[in-house]
């Protein structure tokens, strides 16, 4: 049996490019010695199958990035608990989540000002829609910073998205199911930040 099952799999890459655009905090792994090292950044992606990225210079894992290391990344969209209550068929409880995994060669960027306009490029798409803040690239805090920041390149060689929505239900139990994972996000995030800050 092939796993995970293919109805909840998706193979289209506008979609898996629809996650990543939406939700940029990636999860990016590479291994060293057999161990896993791990870092939570935004990625963004670009038209050509590359996604652009920085990290601090001091991070363990920037050493791994460059020289066409490879590395694996997740992108995770929104999940939640599915409560066998919201369907009209009988069923057990379940977890719905879209996430894309992807693996790719990583190459470092040298340059300072290309490093310096992806930071630019990357605040103007996080700024969207509003573009309430334009990063100059002659903004003198970012000749500090530059230096303890290293650019780097991902080029994808594999997509693979994991989108399990209740496609094995009736029509009307999965789209129950969307309307159960829209409200659950938009609850849960304000309890769970009330009681963490």
């Amino acid at each position: 049996m092939k796993y995970p099952p293919k109805h909840h799999q998706d193979h289209t890459i506008n979609h898996l490019i629809n996650v990543i655009k939406a939700y940029p905090l990636a999860t990016l792994i590479s291994v060293k010695d057999n161990l896993p090292l791990i870092t939570h950044l935004p990625l963004i992606y670009n038209e050509n199958n590359k996604l652009i990225g920085h990290i601090d210079k001091y991070n363990p894992q920037a050493e791994l990035l460059n020289s066409h290391q490879n590395v694996t990344i997740i992108f995770g969209g929104p999940q939640c608990y599915i409560s066998p209550s919201i369907y009209s068929t009988t069923q057990l409880p379940t977890w719905n989540y879209i996430k894309v995994h992807l693996k790719g060669t990583v190459t470092a960027i040298e340059d300072l000002e290309t490093i310096k306009q992806s930071m630019v490029k990357m605040t103007d798409f996080l700024e969207q829609p509003e573009n309430k803040y334009q990063l100059a690239l002659d903004n003198p805090r970012m000749d500090g910073l530059i230096y303890y920041i290293k650019g780097f390149e991902i080029d994808i060689t594999h997509w693979e998205g994991k989108f399990k929505l209740s496609q094995d239900k009736k029509p009307r139990d999965m789209a129950s199911a969307k309307e159960e994972l829209i409200r659950a996000n938009q609850k849960n995030i304000k309890a769970f930040l009330d009681s963490v800050f």
